[in-house]
């Protein structure tokens, strides 16, 4: 059997999650450390944007958008609504088009949570899987979602003001 690149990027993911788990949990048991959307996260997200690994907060949104403006032109092509709309009023489309969002960027995403790990050890020294998971994530999906809606009204509208082919 033979893995793929991708499998193996969410194996050491999946791996890296789940050897933090145990640390994060007795954080939280001893001192009741939850971390998430306190004033501590917000000020360690500050220092993400001046850390090590900062680049990355300008490089994962790019490659993020470049997939959504490709999705967002497929989406036109093929005459589907703009996704968030898709998402929200069109439920023959709302499975599909998630799916495809999620195959598209899952190897980015994975890539941006284990990089957010990465910067959280040189920078303070600890693990906290669920900074991680809040950081990485929306870190491709927000500007992917909105660089596929958008693509996708512009090309659309681009289509309907062509000229029509001339019979000839």
């Amino acid at each position: 059997m033979k893995l793929s690149r991708s499998s193996l990027l969410n194996l050491l993911l999946l791996a890296v999650l789940l050897g933090t788990l145990p640390a994060a949990a007795w954080r939280l048991w001893q001192g009741g450390d939850a971390y998430l959307l306190t004033t501590d996260f917000f000020a360690d997200l500050l220092a993400r944007l001046s850390g090590p690994g900062r680049v990355r907060f300008l490089l994962q949104p790019l490659m993020a958008i470049w997939l959504g403006v490709r999705s967002g032109r497929q989406d036109a092509r093929a005459g589907r609504p703009p996704f968030f709309w898709a998402l929200l009023f069109h439920g023959e489309h709302r499975k599909p088009m998630w799916r495809e969002a999620i195959a598209c960027t899952r190897d980015l995403i994975a890539f941006a949570i284990l990089l957010d790990l990465l910067a959280q050890a040189l920078i303070f020294h600890e693990l906290r899987p669920g900074a991680a998971l809040v950081v990485g994530a929306p870190l491709i999906l927000v500007p992917y979602a909105l660089s596929r809606a958008l693509t996708n009204l512009v090309a659309r509208r681009r289509q309907n003001h062509l000229p029509a082919p001339r019979a000839g």
